[in-house]
């Protein structure tokens, strides 16, 4: 499947996929789970964009394989994107972000204050 074929969502854990209160995980946020299991199902690219390090990301990881979710990529690029542009940038390259925490650009920051 060439990169074009499919689309690149990075998503974040702590308040997006899972209710938790860091370090601990909590609930799940099954609305979102169930799109991002379609959206695999149909060959798209999972990535699990998140602050969670060490001990941390590892219950992330396990926690969001209980919920049946697997990534292509956890806090990084896609090994296909790596080769594309010849480097692993640290923004991670995707088509869309789901995140507690985004914002839009096209949003006039003005209205966010």
């Amino acid at each position: 499947m060439d990169i074009q074929d499919y689309k690149i969502i990075a998503v974040d854990f702590d308040g997006t996929l899972c209710y938790s209160n860091w370090p601990d995980v909590g609930e799940p946020n099954k609305e979102l789970i169930e799109y991002l299991r379609i959206w695999k199902k149909k060959g798209h690219k999972l990535i699990l964009w998140t602050c969670r390090a060490g001990d941390a990301l590892e219950l992330a990881v396990r926690w969001c394989r209980q919920q049946q979710l697997e990534f292509d990529a956890v806090n990084d690029n896609l090994p296909e994107i790596i080769e594309k542009y010849g480097s692993n940038s640290r923004k991670i390259s995707c088509d869309y972000y789901i995140d507690d925490r985004a914002l839009n650009a096209a949003t006039p920051a003005y209205s966010f204050i």
